[in-house]
């Protein structure tokens, strides 16, 4: 594998998709369904539907017996199944409730405010003990009910904490034009396997097993009911379960912990939250500065911690679990504030979802979960000790650093999904910037084992079944990811073989220049290869600089020719040149791989405006030059400096219908004058003209199209589809 071939690349096609693709979101439509689905093991998943179908049954028969026997539990409402050991399973939701309203609003939302992201046409699936109040005035009828799920009070505070619109700014949701499909959790495995089929991304579950009477061996256990899901997120590599850790830590449920006594409250993880694949969500204590960036976090004194039995790194991540206001069931106008890892969870689900929004703006396309998953726990917060542990994972959710680190793609971050092959090893060689730490992760939605504990107290055989390795080098000295040690459960972090997580991260704090990476594996894998997810920041994949050009001069003049250069640099680097004559509206733009340009056909006595900005790659561009004048007067000709330009004028860009069959209307502050062009998504122009009051699109062939409008040196683009 070699870096460079994800570099960006100098072609006409890359050139166009630079400047249009970013301001966009196509959303989840059917086509990028059928993208996703189409990767996925169909057979695979139907057959899982129509196991899941036949546990529901089980279940329900079994209910009828307990009945008829007078056997019936106290509380069979939340009775989902039963374990290998006859007990009943029932699910409870993971918050507490606290009487009074605060000013407190979801940390994390604020880091990405500025992309202005919104999760508009994207869809989360929520899982819980009921439905949201779906007239509530903050949901706007972006709520599908696909079950006979019940009004409930949990799943209204829940869906307020994604989609929440805002009309109490203090409720606002994190993904807050989202869309929800909801259900209640009684046939969730199944439900959720035909979701997924259908390229439902994300989902969220604040809640789990009841820890109350619950036998000691299911705590970190790694039981059928975890296998279920892991098997559902390995047939469906684009689909992540996020769900709550629980609250159990003061509850003294656990009597023979896999670590310590009861009351040190580790190994308090069961049912899905010991899944491998899956994104468990611990409560956090978050202290932030006037700027909102994080001080100091510690885990609240409810979150349940972990380890899993056989050592693994759970919780993975913390979200902002306390005091959070959000919607209530009580009218369709209430509110109250909660706290919870239930509250932790949806949050975090938010995030995901507006970081899977901005990856498809700026790349068309979404990332899969072990993508999406390995991104936020490389660059959570690390809070405490260095690396991660066993409360709080790999620390706080950070969606501004992930944010910037998918913008940054091929610049100073890495981000490639590959496949390991049987007895290969792929190594790349990188070069750290010493300007940020060196921090390089593996994540992989881990192939499916056919071990579960039918009854095993504290049972340590692993639960992963392909082991992958990530290692770093530089001259004799090799850097080795961080591991736990469940043993010794309070311990820091180490650096070490970690045979357990199908996440593996090497932090090397100080790092400049020439490093490999290598990535291998133990034993054999199954199904003879495994997709992984490879991320690294801090590394130089380009010399380009981000500076903006300076030192205009004129190298030569020759009757209506002008020669301009200015300071460059090396052959990584691309140039943006807009050019217009005083009084004309538009800027023409060309983009040139030389720090030169010539300009043709001058007229005497005319003035004449540029500059000009760097590209590093397809999303990262310098700020433009001050503008640069000069009035054609032949060889007399001289330059001037103008006043500063660097900041696009802002505009709404809305078009509607889309998709489209005929006519394509823009809601935008551009005039009625401004000149358009559409391209095929190969960059093929197709059509060109002024906007006027609307643009004919009917007769394109049905398809995705690009959209380009440009007006005064402000350029706005937009994808639709034409059916």
């Amino acid at each position: 594998m070699d870096y460079l071939n994800c570099s960006f690349q100098k072609s006409t096609i890359s050139l166009v998709l630079a400047f249009l693709i970013y301001t966009f979101s196509y959303a989840q439509n059917s086509i990028q369904q059928q993208v996703i689905t189409n990767q996925y093991d169909n057979h695979e998943l139907q057959e899982l539907i129509e196991v899941f179908n036949n546990e529901v049954k089980q279940t329900a028969s079994a209910l009828i017996k307990l009945k008829a026997e007078k056997q019936m539990p106290s509380d069979s409402l939340g009775l989902v199944s039963f374990g290998s050991d006859g007990a009943p399973l029932f699910y409870d939701t993971y918050n507490a409730m606290i009487n009074k309203i605060d000013n407190s609003d979801a940390l994390y939302t604020r880091g990405i405010s500025s992309l202005k992201l919104s999760g508009f046409g994207m869809k989360v699936g929520i899982w819980d003990s009921g439905i949201a109040r779906m007239t509530h005035q903050e949901f706007e009828q972006r709520i599908q009910r696909l079950d006979d799920a019940v009004q409930d009070n949990h799943a209204t505070m829940v869906t307020g904490a994604i989609i929440s619109s805002g009309i109490k700014q203090n409720a606002k949701g994190v993904a807050f034009m989202a869309d929800v499909i909801g259900y209640d959790w009684h046939r969730d495995k199944l439900e959720a396997t035909k979701a997924v089929a259908n390229g439902l991304l994300l989902s969220n579950h604040s809640y789990g097993l009841r820890t109350q009477n619950l036998n000691d061996w299911y705590f970190g256990a790694y039981i059928k009911m975890s296998q279920d899901w892991d098997k559902i997120m390995f047939n469906a590599p684009y689909y992540l379960m996020v769900t709550a850790a629980g609250n159990a830590q003061n509850l003294a449920h656990n009597a023979q912990p896999n670590f310590g006594k009861t009351s040190d409250s580790f190994d308090l993880l069961t049912g899905f939250a010991t899944s491998k694949n899956g994104l468990v969500v611990a409560g956090a204590l978050a202290e932030v500065d006037y700027t909102n960036e994080l001080i100091d976090g510690k885990v609240t004194s409810y979150s349940s911690f972990g380890p899993t039995d056989d050592g693994r790194i759970k919780p993975d991540l913390a979200g902002e679990g306390a005091l959070i206001n959000t919607t209530s069931s009580n009218s369709d106008t209430s509110y109250d504030t909660f706290l919870g890892t239930s509250l932790a969870a949806p949050g975090v689900t938010g995030s995901l979802l507006l970081l899977q929004e901005y990856h498809e703006q700026l790349y068309t396309k979404y990332m899969k979960a072990a993508t999406l998953k390995g991104l936020v726990l490389h660059t959570a917060y690390d809070v405490q000790k260095a690396g991660p542990d066993y409360k709080l994972g790999w620390g706080v959710i950070n969606t501004k650093n992930a944010a910037e680190t998918i913008k940054n793609k091929d610049f100073r971050t890495l981000i490639l999904e590959e496949n390991l092959a049987q007895n290969q090893e792929i190594s790349l060689n990188i070069k750290a910037t010493g300007e940020a730490p060196l921090i390089a992760s593996i994540s992989w939605t881990d192939a499916i084992g056919e071990y579960i504990n039918q009854g095993v107290l504290n049972e340590t055989t692993p639960a992963l079944t392909n082991d992958l390795d990530i290692r770093i080098t530089k001259n004799e000295t090799t850097f080795y990811p961080w591991k736990l040690n469940p043993d010794q459960a309070t311990d820091a972090a180490e650096q070490g073989d970690n045979k357990v997580d199908p996440f593996e991260r090497i932090d090397i704090p100080d790092a400049i220049g020439d490093y490999t990476l290598t990535i291998s594996h133990k034993g054999n894998l199954s199904n003879g290869s495994q997709n992984f997810s490879l991320i690294v920041s801090g590394v130089q994949l380009t010399s380009c600089k981000l500076e903006t050009p300076q030192g205009f001069k004129i190298t030569s003049t020759k009757n209506n020719v002008i020669e301009l250069e200015w300071h460059g640099q090396d052959e990584d680097t691309l140039y943006e040149l807009q050019t217009k004559t005083e009084g004309e509206e538009n800027w023409q733009t060309h983009t040139l791989s030389e720090p030169n340009f010539v300009f043709k056909n001058l007229y005497l006595d005319t003035r004449y405006l540029l500059r000009v900005r760097t590209i590093c790659s397809q999303n990262i561009t310098s700020t433009f030059s001050d503008e640069v004048h000069f009035v054609f007067d032949g060889e007399s000709t001289q330059l001037e400096l103008g006043n500063s330009n660097t900041d696009d004028e802002k505009r709404t860009f809305k078009i509607f219908p889309n998709p489209v069959m005929n006519d394509l209307y823009l809601d935008s502050g551009f005039s009625k004058k401004a000149p358009y062009y559409i391209l095929t998504t190969s960059g093929l122009a197709v059509k060109r003209g002024i906007i006027k009051e609307y643009i004919k699109v009917g007769d394109l062939p049905t398809g995705v199209y690009i959209l380009i409008v440009q007006e005064n040196g402000v350029l706005k683009s937009s994808k639709f589809f034409k059916y």
